[in-house]
């Protein structure tokens, strides 16, 4: 059973059972109820409104809104590995007397080799930056902050490795690079055209898929949040019943 689920249960049982329950015991695990049941619900709708847009509350949706910079932060990634690995004026000298089967896969392969080397670890702790300047931050920080994130790092940068290779095939980056070689192209056209090839593969990369591989991983361990928030609720709920037992004796 989820986790999230089954901590909001327990509390809306103690809340059902401390309406039935008299006296001084009712108050305390009603209070207790109440009290996990708030605190569950809030860092519910907390880790929920990081991916899902609310009319009326300010800073939800905050991933699909802010998706564009994340977008964008890849692709400086992947450029800046794939034109260091290649000295595309040297390459294309050699291109002009060489099989240009055999240099649109060596260009496809560099590129591979840019994907594999993208430091996806920058691009978690931007993601890491957006998630704690949300309203979604100051809950975090109470539990943890950025280290409560920590054992999402692997997760996602498998996540988003799987998800590049998948985009980027070698056998059509060959043919797409074979097709320029042949065209006889300058080295400023052909960087051109490699950056619209790699940029139209990144535009097939929407808001909905980034949201989808990073709330499936997410789920899987900020489920702990909302377990915690109940019971560190329930906890103030059960002193606070205490409390008011005693004041009134």
């Amino acid at each position: 059973m989820d986790k999230s689920i089954a901590s909001n249960g327990i509390a809306l049982l103690l809340i059902a059972l401390g309406v039935f329950l008299d006296g001084a015991l009712g108050t305390i695990v009603l209070s207790t109820g109440l009290f996990a049941l708030s605190g569950g619900v809030t860092n519910w709708l907390a880790i929920h409104m990081l991916f899902e847009r609310i009319p009326g509350l300010y800073g939800s949706g905050v991933i699909p809104l802010r998706f564009e910079e994340f977008k964008v932060g890849i692709r400086e990634l992947i450029m800046e590995q794939f034109f260091d690995r290649i000295d595309l004026e040297s390459f294309l000298g050699s291109a002009d007397s060489g099989d240009k089967s055999s240099m649109g896969e060596r260009v496809a392969t560099e590129l591979g080799k840019s994907l594999d080397a993208v430091d996806l670890d920058t691009a978690f702790d931007r993601l890491l930056d957006v998630i704690l300047a949300s309203s979604f931050g100051g809950m975090l920080g109470m539990l943890g902050g950025r280290d409560a994130l920590a054992g999402l790092r692997e997760p996602f940068i498998a996540e988003m490795k799987e998800y590049l290779a998948s985009q980027f095939s070698p056998e059509q980056l060959q043919q797409r690079v074979e097709a320029m070689l042949t065209g006889g192209e300058g080295t400023v056209s052909v960087r051109g055209k490699l950056e619209e090839m790699i940029d139209g593969r990144l535009n097939e990369m929407t808001p909905e898929i980034v949201k989808v591989v990073i709330q499936n991983m997410i789920k899987k361990h900020l489920g702990w949040l909302v377990v915690w928030g109940a019971v560190f609720g329930g906890v103030i709920g059960f002193g606070v019943s205490i409390f008011e037992i005693l004041m009134l004796a």
